[in-house]
């Protein structure tokens, strides 16, 4: 008797006990998960909780750490005062006050998505959009602003959270279809979220196909963490097949369709699931980039990484960037010096075979770019870090290279000290003073 492919179910606060119950999950972790996920979003579904967790590992299994809330990631103070407010039924508006505050001081939007990312038409925002980079656009669909499980890291954590204020979202491609037809210069759309794959393939095909009609896009770009956390999408899902055949028709219109697939482990890619959805993705005519950020308690050693990229080559996929974590959620938690993280990251280069050396980092998503750092340089008047430009607001800044004061506490942009030599017009757009918006049409 054939058995019929599991449907996917996702697990969130509500289903803790029963998740607790199943894997003898202790009761000090199942509090500590409650209360955090008050503020920070959780979801796994059983893929992850039957596949991918080590139980016998918890809490330090890396996977375990990677989508179950853990303590240390809110000041003690703050899981305190939720454990209090949760505990009485007649402080619910206190509780919902004291989750607001503490979302608001996590830094909800970094790197200046909102002041600076937001596009308008004619004088009017376009929701649902970004446009940072004059080629790229992101277009985030409403429907898939959800994923099959959250990671605790994502720095689009205030997407899953249910306040309007924070989400971007699209509920529909006219207003980025108008917006392309006045800005010709954009040639690559970056489908995100959340995940797009989330999305049945009828509702996805409703947002890519009048992209495919755009004649100034080269490439669609669909970021996800799908294969991942459930490569049942495209495996045995119902609808699995068909999501194959809307990728051959992007490519067969003559459009790069580009999977940026999400692998923050190498025990992600063990699967047997996981390595045939990839080869059924590249057999469409679509590429697959591999891209994450160096998370202390669950990737951040050169070992990991090493295996990671080997495994992506093998599976015939590009490993892309190694980010470094950006300064919002629980930040203080995850985050690794820039010091330590190009140390891994050349470490673990070093190891990887010509084919895999395409990937880049460790790399910081900020404000007026992405920055790469290149090494530490030793000079008469002190240490260095050396830095580049290898996206940029201003299309001129591209490529440019800069150096900061070596420290070896500093994890984000905004800890460095420029040089003081630093050219004053990459200083002003570094430090913030100068931004390149993308508004006026």
């Amino acid at each position: 008797m054939t058995s019929l492919p599991e449907r996917f179910r996702a697990y969130g606060p509500r289903q803790l006990d029963d998740i607790a119950t199943r894997h003898n999950l202790p009761e000090e972790i199942r509090e500590t998960v409650r209360r955090i996920s008050l503020v920070l979003p959780f979801r796994v579904n059983t893929y992850v909780l039957n596949e991918l967790i080590d139980w016998d590992r918890i809490p330090d299994d890396p996977i375990f750490q990677l989508t179950f809330p853990q303590r240390g990631m809110l000041p003690v103070s703050d899981e305190e005062r939720l454990g209090k407010l949760s505990a009485d039924p007649s402080d619910r508006l206190l509780l919902r006050e004291a989750v607001a505050d503490i979302r608001a001081g996590l830094n909800p939007h970094p790197s200046g998505q909102q002041q600076y990312n937001v596009p308008h038409l004619n004088g009017t925002e376009v929701p649902g959009l970004q446009h940072k980079y004059r080629e790229t656009v992101l277009y985030f669909p409403g429907q898939g602003q959800t994923c099959h499980a959250y990671c605790t890291y994502c720095f689009r954590w205030a997407q899953f959270v249910g306040d309007a204020d924070l989400r971007f979202a699209a509920p529909d491609p006219a207003g980025l279809i108008a917006y392309l037809g006045a800005h010709p210069e954009v040639s690559d759309i970056l489908v995100t979220g959340g995940d797009p794959m989330v999305m049945t393939t009828e509702r996805l095909r409703r947002h890519l196909t009048p992209l495919l009609a755009v004649d100034s896009v080269d490439t669609v770009r669909i970021g996800t963490k799908s294969v991942a956390y459930w490569p049942q999408r495209f495996t045995t899902d119902t609808d699995a097949d068909d999501v194959l055949r809307l990728f051959e028709e992007v490519v067969a219109a003559g459009k790069q369709l580009a999977v940026m697939a999400h692998f923050s482990h190498p025990r992600e890619l063990d699967t047997s699931l996981a390595r045939q959805a990839l080869a059924r993705i590249r057999a469409t005519g679509a590429v697959v980039y591999c891209q994450a950020p160096l998370i202390a308690h669950v990737n951040d050693d050169a070992g990991t990484w090493a295996a990671l990229w080997r495994a992506e080559l093998a599976a015939g996929t590009v490993p892309y960037y190694l980010f470094v974590e950006r300064d919002t959620g629980p930040h203080e938690y995850f985050k690794v010096p820039l010091a330590r993280a190009l140390d891994i990251f050349q470490s673990a280069y070093r190891t990887l075979p010509g084919l895999a050396r395409t990937v880049r980092g460790p790399v910081m998503s900020a404000t007026p770019g992405k920055v790469t750092v290149d090494g530490v340089e030793e000079t008469p008047q002190g240490t260095y870090f050396q830095l580049r430009m290898l996206q940029a607001r201003d299309p001129a800044l591209v490529a440019r290279p800069f150096r900061a004061r070596f420290s070896p506490e500093a994890a984000w942009l905004d800890d460095l000290e420029l040089d003081p030599e630093t050219p004053a017009d990459l200083a002003a757009a570094v430090r913030g003073t100068t931004l390149v918006e993308r508004s006026p049409s």
